[in-house]
């Protein structure tokens, strides 16, 4: 079971540790993008925090579109547009829930998931995020069909997305500014599904915590 103020805190760990990994995800990105992706979203989730902070006791649906709403009018590129476009459509199954089983959990991250191929068009192997969501919530709902905790099924949610994001590295891109490169963008980690990689890691880090 997942909470609204367990998503919160969700969102307040997620934007502490882009904040502590901007950097890093800026020196990918300028190896293949705009050297922004870092500075760009970890200002959004700050901002998406300071928001939620003025606005407590929404339910799930008001939160994550909050989230979607802030992200869209904050963070510059196309990062902004896809990680707003996913908490716009987690928002749309979460509704007017104070709190998410696990089921409706796995749905709420998978209408995410889809409204960033739907904004991206990006399929796996494109070298994008995409690359990190795809077998993160293959391996999360895998977890939960077995029956494991949802604890446990978070943590392998977390290790498939860092062996996505790890998985890009070799790829050459066909979306987005990295395209432009061609085979020069071979040999490159994708800051997209690095980010990605860090805010699921900061989803099973909080569902580990309220479990301990």
């Amino acid at each position: 079971m997942i909470t609204a103020t367990t998503v919160e805190a969700w969102l307040q760990r997620a934007a502490a540790v882009l904040d502590e990994n901007k950097t890093y995800l800026t020196d990918l990105d300028a190896a293949i993008g705009d050297a922004d992706h870092g500075v760009n979203i970890a200002r959004g989730f700050g901002a998406v925090v300071q928001k939620l902070a003025t606005q407590p006791g929404q339910p799930l649906g008001a939160l994550f579109k909050t989230a979607g709403m802030t992200l869209m009018s904050t963070v510059g590129g196309a990062s902004g547009m896809l990680y707003g476009n996913f908490f716009l459509k987690a928002a749309g199954v979460a509704g007017d829930r104070q709190t998410l089983t696990d089921a409706e959990l796995l749905a709420v991250l998978e209408a995410g998931r889809d409204g960033i191929v739907q904004r991206g068009r990006a399929e796996p192997g494109d070298k994008t995020m995409i690359d990190a969501w795809m077998p993160a919530l293959t391996a999360l709902r895998a977890g939960l069909e077995t029956g494991q905790p949802l604890a446990a099924a978070l943590d392998a949610c977390a290790v498939a997305a860092e062996a996505g994001m790890r998985a890009t590295i070799p790829l050459q891109a066909r979306k987005g500014r990295a395209s432009y490169l061609g085979e020069r963008s071979i040999g490159h980690q994708d800051p997209g599904a690095t980010s990605t990689h860090l805010i699921l890691r900061a989803l099973a880090d909080t569902a580990a915590d309220k479990d301990a």
